[in-house]
């Protein structure tokens, strides 16, 4: 069994974790344990949110390194728990490295839900959002449609390949925009309820979550990172919904805000 088809087939697994919203330590622990499931007894990897470095030795004493850019990261888990469970299966059961190869590729082609189902569900999580906050069914109806129109406009974002800042911004400006003409026009009262429950769709939760759990199992650095990310995220929202409120103030006064 070669070398490189190991190293290569750890790594090719653990991109995919972090291509989807799994933990650094998740990531570093699945190619640990597959290249042990192939007899490969030292392992080293570094993982950042942004890159993988893995170097490995094997009983020749061979040492072979391997170094692959994260660019695009998502949030997927059902593709994480089938590479955690992958990963964990070969230790007692072990198959060769081309039906793993295999294995992973099905795993990282499985196409993600289509626009309209996830533009259904941000609209229905930021109608019940806005229902945790206190609001009523007509704040809930307001905040269906923010939700699906961030959604389809996030996407459409994405194809012209706008950066994740501007994308967020953007998303914060349309949640107030669409609250403050609602309220203006009478159809509800609780702005700021609707607001806050419509954004709540572009709140890092999983970048946050993990975060704290990188930083509480010392990597320092994606912890750091991870965070920072998050930061961005929220001045993002916040700026997008402040502009709006700050053209609003200038054109029509302050007696909504």
């Amino acid at each position: 069994m070669h070398i490189d088809d190991i190293i290569h087939v750890a790594t090719d697994a653990g991109k995919i974790i972090l291509e989807n919203g799994g933990e650094t330590y998740r990531v570093e622990q699945t190619i640990s344990m597959i290249c042990k499931s192939y007899g490969i007894p030292h392992t080293e990897s570094f993982v950042t949110p942004t890159g993988i470095m893995v170097s490995i030795t094997n009983s020749e004493n061979k040492t072979i390194s391997l170094v692959r850019r994260i660019n695009n990261r998502t949030v997927n888990l059902r593709k994480v728990e089938m590479i955690n469970n992958l990963s964990r299966k070969i230790v007692t059961k072990p198959i060769s490295t081309y039906k793993m190869k295999k294995e992973i590729e099905y795993i990282n082609n499985i196409p993600p839900y289509s626009h309209k189902t996830t533009t259904f569900f941000a609209a229905v999580s930021s109608g019940f959002f806005t229902l945790l906050f206190g609001g009523n069914y007509k704040d809930f109806f307001v905040s269906f449609i923010i939700g699906a129109l961030i959604n389809y406009s996030g996407g459409y974002l994405d194809k012209l390949e706008v950066n994740g800042f501007l994308k967020n911004m953007l998303g914060g400006a349309l949640a107030a925009s669409v609250a403050l003409i609602a309220a203006a026009l009478g159809i509800v009262g609780n702005m700021d309820t609707i607001i806050i429950g419509s954004i709540m769709i572009l709140v890092p939760g999983i970048s946050i979550t993990n975060a704290i759990r990188d930083t509480i199992a010392g990597d320092l650095v994606s912890g750091v990172s991870r965070s920072i990310e998050a930061l961005f995220v929220a001045i993002a929202i916040s700026a997008g919904t402040s502009i709006i409120f700050k053209i609003w103030v200038l054109l029509f006064g302050g007696g909504l805000i």
